[in-house]
């Protein structure tokens, strides 16, 4: 009962906020991204936490991008369809990168709120914000500097840039395995004060133009379903737990709710909230329409159908089991698979993925009769 009274006030709580309809302009001179693996060029990989071996980026890149696919990210594919360079991260110093059109901040096992201990990622949302000011301030000082132009963007271009968010994933994803779901339910308002913070502080910056992602059916990645989703009453009729999507469908409307209140907190910026939640799913109930094979099963993983995911060996890696030496290896063919790991996709529904945000039609304002481009899309 409790859980039903909290939808209906979020319910009541979207229905204030009424969007405002304004442009939407993609002549943006750079990007700045926030986020984890769904959008991490390369991030954790550079801090040295983390490494990714083969077949990570077997399918585009030819040997591991830093990316969490075997391929392109959704990122990627709308960086292009802008006609713009792929992101280079922040943390990556080698090779004199190049920040002229932008600079990504995710970082992979990240949350909104504050990393612990026992986090994948330190480089938590606040810290990407952190990283943020410190990139504008250190912009500010080198650009007196004219031989650095072709590296870093202009004092101009960083008020007009578009700011990409796409991050609460593992937020959610990471309190299951502690936390009641009701206790999960109730921790979405603490999570997005700290979303609203950092996104106060980029307004604070100079930044005016955001874009939103809000985060995906959680229940239907492999890792979710081999974990929680041992008891079948506790899956829905995709086969994806109950509780992960549920939970999913909250945080979303509640930040959908946010959205709308900073746009009408702050008149002068557009804010663009974009519906990843229905673009998945519609991805997963109709995955035979697109050409895949595959809605849940891993292309890269290990234990054969129907998920070929072990925790145990993750994609890439050999471990010893009962004795046995087996590897994770990744399929044949990965366009014929949703899920790449386990935990993310592969480049083929990251296309379709990118292909329907630019549709405008998942987006809050919609921006379908705005697209100034000819888009390259699969689907």
């Amino acid at each position: 009962m409790a859980t039903n009274n909290l939808f209906l006030q979020l319910f009541l709580l979207a229905s204030i906020f009424m969007p405002c309809a304004k442009s939407i302009n993609f002549n943006y001179p750079a990007v700045f991204n926030f986020g984890d693996s769904n959008s991490d060029t390369g991030a954790l990989v550079a801090s040295g936490l983390e490494g990714i071996t083969d077949p990570y980026g077997q399918t585009y890149f030819k040997k591991p991008s830093g990316r969490y696919s075997d391929g392109r990210l959704i990122i990627d594919f709308l960086m292009d369809d802008m006609d713009l360079p792929f992101l280079n991260a922040y943390l990556e110093s080698i090779g004199a990168p190049i920040f002229k059109k932008g600079c990504n901040f995710a970082a992979a096992g990240s949350t909104i709120l504050p990393a612990t201990a026992t986090s994948v990622s330190p480089f938590s949302f606040g810290v990407q914000v952190a990283q943020f000011l410190r990139f504008k301030d250190r912009v500010q000082d080198i650009s007196k500097s004219r031989k650095y132009d072709k590296y870093i963007p202009s004092q101009d271009s960083l008020g007009k840039a578009l700011y990409m968010f796409d991050i609460g994933q593992n937020d959610l994803a990471g309190a299951f395995y502690s936390k009641s779901f009701d206790q999960i339910l109730a921790s979405v308002p603490y999570i997005l004060q700290e979303f609203e913070a950092g996104i106060m502080k980029l307004y604070d910056a100079g930044a005016r133009f955001f874009w939103i992602h809000n985060t995906g059916p959680l229940g239907c990645l492999p890792q979710n379903i081999a974990k929680f989703g041992t008891d079948q009453s506790k899956l829905d009729v995709l086969g994806c737990v109950g509780a992960h999507n549920q939970a999913a469908q909250l945080f979303n409307l509640q930040l959908h709710a946010l959205s709308k209140k900073l746009q009408g907190q702050y008149p002068d910026a557009n804010v663009t909230y974009v519906d990843i939640y229905t673009i998945k799913t519609n991805l997963l109930s109709n995955y035979s329409r697109y050409g895949f094979e595959q809605p849940i099963m891993a292309c890269c993983g290990y234990g054969g159908p129907p998920l070929n995911y072990d925790s145990r060996v993750p994609c890439g890696q050999t471990k010893v089991i009962n004795g046995t030496s087996v590897t994770a290896k990744g399929c044949s063919d990965s366009t014929e698979y949703v899920n790449w790991d386990g935990i993310h996709y592969t480049e083929a529904s990251n296309q379709y993925v990118a292909s329907q945000i630019l549709t405008g039609k998942y987006s809050d304002p919609p921006f379908s009769d705005k697209m100034p481009f000819l888009l390259k899309l699969k689907f």
